[in-house]
């Protein structure tokens, strides 16, 4: 069944770049009827997105958190289709789907880590090394998560590195990452998912206690790295999406690592409050529990 596989493969990397040809209104409302599809097939992530927002707004009546869930997931499919620009399209693509507004200084080599969280637009950091060459900004850097199927594995990492970006896979190599902020690469971090205990901290997120990496204020005292808030949200009128870098937190980091993390979890539970249908929540963001708590899942 290899062979099966293959074609298969080929069929989906032939259907991304198919994708890239069509008009963006076109590609948008297509994504949005994927979404709307997969929010009422069932499956467990459905049940993860509701658990999640029921955790996360314990305010909000059953009807509310449906309505949300289904807001979500039409969001969720947009962004996929998107994915194939994101991945295979050309910089006037990205530049016309994508605008960048910065309070800092991207020209100026300053070590900085950018904290991107996990919203459905979290890829549209491309963005980013599209317009490095023209601007004169140093290329990108930031962690992947190694996917189960190494064929997508190594396309993915080669069509985010296309514009000269580099991908550095998350276990054991934190000693590259630091090189890369000290030559005043950006290195792009999306702190809030579940990686494990290893190297992470129980502090609050949306008032419960979530397992965080703590990566970024570690990264940050080695290097003395500014560290900016990143996000790539939604526009207004829905056409297409605003990548914001924020100015330099204040203070920051601290002497203490988890005290640091919480208050980044802070910093990003305020982003997700204001867009809260554009927050990934179909990851099981409180999948380890401390003190033996049961699963939410």
């Amino acid at each position: 069944m290899s062979w099966l596989k293959s074609v298969l493969n080929h069929l989906l990397v032939g259907l991304l770049n198919a994708l890239t040809y069509l008009p963006y209104p076109a590609l948008v409302h297509l994504g949005y009827g994927l979404g709307w599809l997969a929010a009422h097939i069932p499956s467990e992530r459905q049940q993860v997105v509701k658990a999640n927002l029921q955790r996360c707004f314990p305010e909000l009546s059953s009807v509310a958190i449906a309505s949300l869930a289904i807001s979500h997931w039409r969001l969720l499919g947009r962004s996929l289709l998107e994915r194939s620009i994101i991945w295979r399209g050309s910089v006037k693509q990205l530049s016309k789907m994508i605008e960048v507004r910065t309070a800092v200084d991207l020209a100026d080599r300053k070590p900085r880590i950018l904290v991107n969280p996990h919203f459905v637009g979290i890829e549209g950091s491309i963005i980013i090394s599209a317009l490095a060459t023209e601007r004169n900004w140093p290329r990108t850097s930031g962690f992947f998560q190694r996917m189960k199927t190494p064929f997508f594995n190594q396309k993915i990492i080669t069509w985010r590195n296309r514009f000269g970006g580099n991908s550095i896979e998350r276990e054991g190599n934190m000693i590259q990452l630091i090189r890369e902020i000290r030559d005043g690469n950006f290195v792009i971090i999306a702190p809030d998912i579940d990686l494990g205990l290893k190297d992470s901290a129980f502090v609050p997120f949306f008032g419960i206690l979530t397992n965080t990496i703590t990566a970024v204020s570690r990264l940050a005292q080695v290097t003395k790295a500014e560290v900016c808030i990143m996000s790539t949200t939604l526009k207004a009128d829905e056409s297409g999406y605003l990548c914001e870098i924020r100015e330099p937190l204040v203070d920051f980091p601290s002497t203490d690592i988890n005290a640091d993390t919480a208050f980044l979890n802070q910093q990003i539970e305020i982003l997700v409050r204001e867009r809260p249908a554009e927050y990934y929540w179909v990851h099981k963001r409180f999948k380890n529990r401390p003190n033996g708590e049961s699963s939410f899942y």
